[in-house]
């Protein structure tokens, strides 16, 4: 007997199941319609429909519910009970599945979510505050996690699927599947603490500089660029005396304004440090010196697309200045 009851429990609990998974929500919009307007004809225009078909389809909707939700005469309709607590429920449902089409195109679009940013201490300066404000401004519910890292630390992140999109500087060694994508392109220049000898001339040869005590960032935080340097002052005819190797941009122009030595920093970050450095253009053997700021990503999500599409907007302004 118990094994029955319990039978019977299951096929009623399944049977109400079928029933309530027969109410759409366009049976909910008719529903709606017919209970604002307490008129079927006014709600039939309103839907764009003719009035016998939305007569039976609020008759079906009492019929899956097991309840009577308006009550019809002549001369009026009056919404039941179970009909005004049925009209506010069912409004809710609406809005709620209304939310979540809106939130599933935003997402689409790239307009929710949330992108791991990689990026260069370099940046700081101009672009990605720039970037920052750009893309946070049309797209607020978009959560940016940065992450400050150099060129070799950005692709491993990459790879490892701990960053979406990275800012880092060309040229990259091994990038294998990871895309780069050139964003700026800007040069180095000379960068001397406002009391040094070198300071009142208007431009150096690269090979002036072969005397100086230098402040060079290691290679592991970023072969490409560090390469690059060395085999400019090769060319020059020199190697870099090298007496300090700070990781951070920031650092080195600390250092620098110290008196601690010199360096070469691109173009852009170092006219940001008024009256900290003095920054004076290279001439000559091994110049110039490229430095490219680049995009790195592999497969971009639509948040992370968002960000691509708006840092080469900005990467565009900003080569017009």
């Amino acid at each position: 007997m118990q094994i029955l009851s319990i039978v019977k429990i299951l096929l009623l609990l399944w049977v109400n199941i079928k029933r309530y998974q027969m109410i759409d929500l366009r049976l909910m919009r008719q529903y709606v319609a017919v209970a604002e307007t307490l008129n079927f004809r006014k709600a039939a225009l309103r839907l764009n429909m003719s009035q016998p078909p939305l007569s039976l389809a609020i008759r079906r909707l009492e019929e899956l519910l097991g309840v009577e939700l308006i009550v019809r005469s002549p001369r009026s309709t009056k919404l039941t009970p179970a009909g005004e607590v049925f009209l506010v429920e069912s409004r809710r449902t609406l809005a709620q599945a209304e939310h979540a089409c809106e939130a599933a195109r935003r997402s689409a679009a790239g307009a929710v979510g949330s992108v791991r940013l990689g990026f260069v201490d370099s940046t700081l300066s101009s672009f990605l505050p720039a970037l920052l404000r750009s893309f946070q401004s049309t797209n607020p519910g978009v959560d940016i996690q940065l992450m400050e890292a150099t060129p070799p630390e950005q692709i491993e992140g990459l790879r490892n699927d701990q960053l979406d999109i990275g800012i880092l500087v060309l040229p990259v060694r091994d990038a294998g599947n990871i895309r780069l994508e050139p964003l700026i392109e800007d040069q180095m220049v000379a960068v001397l603490p406002e009391s040094h000898h070198l300071a009142k001339i208007g431009s150096l040869s690269l090979s002036e500089l072969a005397d100086e005590p230098w402040v060079l960032f290691a290679q592991h935080h970023g072969p490409g660029m560090h390469a690059a340097i060395l085999q400019a002052c090769g060319e020059a005819g020199f190697a870099p005396r090298v007496i300090q190797h700070p990781r951070q941009m920031q650092t080195t122009a600390g250092l620098v304004a110290g008196e601690i030595g010199i360096a070469l920093m691109p173009r852009l970050y170092a006219q940001s440090q008024p009256g900290r450095l003095v920054c004076r253009e290279i001439t000559g053997p091994g110049t110039p010196v490229p430095y490219i700021l680049a995009l790195a990503y592999r497969e971009l999500s639509p948040c992370a697309q968002a960000l691509r599409e708006n840092a080469l907007l900005i990467s565009q302004e900003l080569r017009k200045r």
